[in-house]
Order: C-alpha cells, then structure tokens, then sequence
C-alpha cells in the first residue's frame, strides 16, 4: 500500500530533525534547561502497559517511550490515593509534611471543589522552581491540589499560585458522579443514610396528619407545616451537596475563568489534547514545564468511538488504548517541532490501578501485574508501584533498565537539577535527584528506606539493603480484604487506614521483594536468618523518620473537607452555575 504523503513528510522531517538535533544534542548536556514534558495518568496500574508485561491492551506509544528512554521497574508513589500523592509528587516531600495526609479513613483525598482543604501556600512546587528560572510552566487537566480557601474566587490553591503560569483543566478531576447515567461513586454509603434520613423526616407531617384529620385537626397545622418545612431544608441540604455533585465538582477552567459547569465530559480528551499541543507549539523557543495530568484512566471512562471495543479489555482498555494514542499526539508533535533532542519526557501514574471499580459485573480499574493490592490499600505493592519512564534522546542512553527503588518525590530534586535550580533548605526533601542513577554514573538508588503511609497512618517501611540485593518491605498494618479470600475491599468499596477493617501485625510482616515481589510469602525466624536483623534496623530507622515529622495543619481533615456552599464554584449568579463557553466545536 502507498504511504500517505503527510505520513511520508512527516518521516522526512523527524528525520531531519534527528540529523539537526544529533548535531545539536552533542553539545546538550544535564545542566542546558531542557523542555520538560511529564505525563501523568489517574490510576493506571503498572501491569496495564505493554513494557511492562500487558499482552492485552495496545500502548505502542508509551512503549516507545521505553524504548528510547529509561525504564524504572521499582518506581512508587507516596500514597496510593490521588490527592497525597499529587501532593508528594508536586512538593517532594511525603504528604504528611504538608498536612495533605488524612486522619479519616473515608475521605483519603479533596472529596469536594468546594472544601477549603487544599496544597498549602507556603508549600513550594516543582513549577515554582522552574517558573523562578525562566521556564513557562503550564498544567492540563487534572490538578485534586484544592481550589479556594475562605472566599468563592480566592482560587488560593490554584495551580496559578503554586508556579503555573497556564492552567487549563479541571481543578477537580473525573469520577462517576461526573455522568449522570453512571452510578454514584462518592459517598454512596452517605447518600443512602441522608437519603432515607430525608424520607423519614418527611414522613413526620404525614404521621402527624392523620390522626389529626381522625380528630378533626386536633393537632395545630403549625406544627405539621413546620415538619415539613425541616424536612424541605433537610432534602435541599443534602441535594445541594450530594445530589448537584456533576456542577459543583465536574468543571473545566481556563486559568481562573469557568468555562463548562458541568464539563462536556465526551468533549474533554479532545479539549485537554488541544491545548496540550498548542502549549508545545507557542513555547517551542523554551525552556517550558508541561505537565499533562490526564483525566483518564479513572472511572468515569469515557472513551472516543474510535477506541471504543478496540482492547481485548472491555471500556477500561478501551480508555487505555485512547491514553496511549494521546501520549502518541503529544510526542508527534514534540518531533514536528524538533524538539525531541532537548526534551526531558516523563512518564507515569499517580498510584496503581483500582480494584473495587466495577459496575454490572464489569471491572472498571486496571491491573498491577503480580503486585498484591491497588489502590488505597496502604503499603501493599499494587497500590504504589507505577511505571515511571525517562526519555531524553540526548543524554540518556535509550532501553535501559533499572531495578532500583525511586520515588515519584524524586522528580522535585530531579527537575530542579537539570534545570539548575536550588533546591529549598528551610525544609525536609525526601524526594532524592535521579539523573546519576538514569545516567549510570551511580549503580544504587539514594534511597535506603523509604515509608508507606495509608493516610496519616504509617503501613509499611522498605529497606534496600545496600550490601546485598535484598529488597526488604516491613509492613506493620495491613487492611482486611473482604469477602473473606479476596484481593480487595469489595463489601466497603474501598480498604481502610485504621479500625476495626484492618490488620495490626505484631511481629511485623517481612517480605524479600527481590525474591517475592507479590508479598505472598511472609518471611520468619525459621525461613529467614537474618530476620530479626531486618526487623530492628527497619524500627529504628522508622525511628529516627518520625522525628523529622513535625505537627503541621491538616488539610484534609473532616472540617475542611466537605462541601461549603460559600466555596462552590459558580460560572454565573449562584446558584445558577450552569454553562458552557466553550461552545459545541469540540471534536
């Protein structure tokens, strides 16, 4: 078959880019300011790439990230739930330094746009680092870092105060509730109380009306008229939280402007997608940041018709195959515009897949490959391990691969480096620089220990151990699975930090990762020599951890976590937040 003529210039001209951008890559070195282009995806589990072992689901794109660049297979989030590990991720730090750690076991991230909770101010970004030495720095699509602290519009947790110079995206991010076919996602529990709550304050005029009416109205309309006036308010409070979820969480937002309430889910990839590229396009003279924080994979799933019943994997690989085709858009254009050379791309997940996801007898969350657990479930592997992927034609070497454990708080120190920023001295960095280790200058991560949190809950501490190739992960408390032998939490929707759906392991649980990455063989005294080696070196070394955590503000605690109706966003004159000045143009 002839190639198309625009496929055929468009490898002609990569081509001379390649010839160019060889030349010029000989001179570029870790310290000339590279573009930057990280690409985050919402709870895509490890094992659902295919260089990462998937044989059912189509990512030739990301694969050819790995290909040409380096492929991490021991990187790990901070936290296995959205907002603290964005947190981490932005700052890092672990989220209990920021506060951005949950003491509540239901509501582990920013449950609301409208909550007061959010990244605190005085918290120092990646962006920021980077703003401050000449990068134009733009994030789209999903921030989850909160939005407005005591005002409608003080937009004090706004990308745009935490060194975005461009944000273009939802403040919030996806879930289930943003579709009003799909069943609820938050709070389903809650709904059902406040709901039969409401139906049963309601029912008290009606119980008061009858016998009533039997003794000809001997009971005074005022009362029964009060009844019922408390159970209006009653139902409107809970229908201005639970039931508008769509409007009051689900928006899209150009720097501080609202333009849909509620987002056009169906129109949001091809949106997100447009502006990611046109970002590339007006700074390709550099040095920018583009942080690309998709939407997908996270339940609600919507998916374009040209990917739908594509995988072998139902609307989830669907919606897998259409990430990869975007990460394909984006690093297209990076070639067009002859920048691949001097472009430091990165990739990766926030947290691994969802394993409670479902709806209809179909699994709507991700698979993490032999690792035990997902998402939300503490120190557990699945939750946590996530693909991380470095290309950088011109100084990295391309198909590398290291075992090695990383951090996402390892991308802080890391851009600030490359970029020849000064990393913050007034506080705890846990987050170590990666270029030696991506390089091969180093053979060793930096990182000794590193903590799991479920929370504000410490789960679990790992320990490479310097002197040999034990991975050792120590883990103190582990969530109950229910049903009774399942891998997952399916009767609470999700596993909890603390309680009575929890574990508390005394002794502790050891496992040698090295030689059991699915956590399914506990190590003791009889199987393993050097276990009570391992188990005091881990306690102390959680030890001396714990006293560099100092009390700061909880940010996500119950108080600030919820629903103010001062707080809700509105594109018009509360409470008629209904618009959408992106227009119909959107495919």
């Amino acid at each position: 078959m002839r190639q198309p003529s625009s496929d055929r210039n468009l490898r002609l001209w990569v081509s001379l880019c390649g010839l160019f951008g060889g030349l010029r890559g000989t001179f570029v070195t870790r310290n000339s300011r590279p573009n930057i282009v990280l690409l985050m995806v919402d709870d895509l589990g490890i094992g659902d790439l295919c260089c990462y072992g998937n044989s059912t689901v189509s990512t030739p794109n990301i694969d050819r990230l790995a290909r040409e660049g380096v492929r991490l297979t021991q990187h790990l989030a901070a936290a296995s739930t959205c907002t603290p590990s964005r947190a981490a991720f932005l700052t890092g730090r672990y989220p209990i330094r920021s506060g951005m750690a949950s003491a509540f076991n239901m509501n582990r991230g920013l449950a609301w746009l409208g909550s007061s909770g959010g990244l605190p101010t005085n918290e120092t970004t990646f962006a920021k680092l980077l703003q401050d030495r000449g990068y134009r720095t733009g994030l789209i699509g999903k921030w989850h870092q909160g939005l407005s602290c005591t005002s409608r519009g003080d937009h004090c947790h706004h990308p745009l105060h935490h060194g975005f110079d461009y944000f273009y995206g939802s403040p919030f991010g996806l879930l289930s509730d943003c579709r009003a076919s799909e069943p609820p996602e938050l709070h389903r529990r809650l709904r059902v109380a406040l709901g039969v709550s409401t139906a049963a304050l309601a029912l008290v005029p009606v119980l008061l009306l009858v016998p009533a009416c039997a003794r000809w109205c001997a009971v005074p309309w005022g009362a029964v008229l009060a009844c019922a006036l408390l159970a209006l308010l009653f139902f409107l409070g809970w229908f201005s939280s639970y039931g508008f979820v769509r409007p009051w969480n689900c928006v899209l937002m150009r720097n501080h402007d609202l333009l849909q309430q509620p987002a056009r889910e169906d129109s949001l990839s091809s949106l997100l997608l447009q502006e990611a590229l046109a970002f590339v396009r007006r700074n390709r003279g550099g040095p920018f940041l583009l942080f690309v924080s998709f939407l997908h994979v996270h339940t609600l799933l919507i998916t374009k018709e040209r990917f739908v019943g594509h995988s072998k994997y139902g609307r989830y690989g669907d919606n897998v195959e259409e990430i990869d085709w975007m990460v394909g858009k984006i690093l297209e254009t990076l070639d067009k515009e002859c920048l691949a050379n001097h472009t430091l791309v990165y990739f990766t997940s926030d947290h691994g897949g969802s394993l409670e996801a479902q709806a209809g007898g179909e699994r709507l969350g991700g698979w993490n490959g032999v690792y035990k657990g997902g998402k939300g479930m503490g120190g557990w592997e699945g939750g946590i391990r996530v693909p991380g992927i470095f290309r950088w034609p011109a100084v990295l070497e391309a198909g590398k691969v290291i075992d090695e454990p990383t951090s996402l708080m390892d991308i802080y120190p890391t851009l600030s480096y490359v970029a020849g920023g000064i990393l913050p001295v007034d506080r705890v960095i846990d987050g170590q620089n990666l270029m030696p280790l991506l390089e091969g200058r180093v053979r060793h991560s930096s990182h000794e220990f590193l903590f799991h949190y479920c929370g504000v809950y410490l789960h679990a501490v790992r320990w490479h151990q310097k002197d040999c190739e034990a991975v050792w992960k120590v883990h103190y408390v582990t969530p109950i699975f229910q049903p009774p032998g399942a891998q997952a939490c399916y009767e609470t929707s999700f596993c909890q930090c603390t309680g009575d759906n929890v574990t508390y392991h005394d002794p502790p649980l050891l496992f040698d990762l090295s030689r059991d990455p699915s956590e399914s063989t506990p190590l003791t005294k009889d199987t393993e020599p050097r276990y009570d080696l391992v188990i005091h070196t881990v306690a102390e070394a959680l030890k001396e951890h714990r006293k560099t955590v100092t009390p700061v503000e909880a940010h996500l605690r119950k108080e600030v976590n919820r629903q103010f109706v001062w707080l809700m966003s509105c594109c018009r004159v509360f409470p008629f937040c209904f618009c959408d000045k992106e227009g119909e143009d959107s495919s």
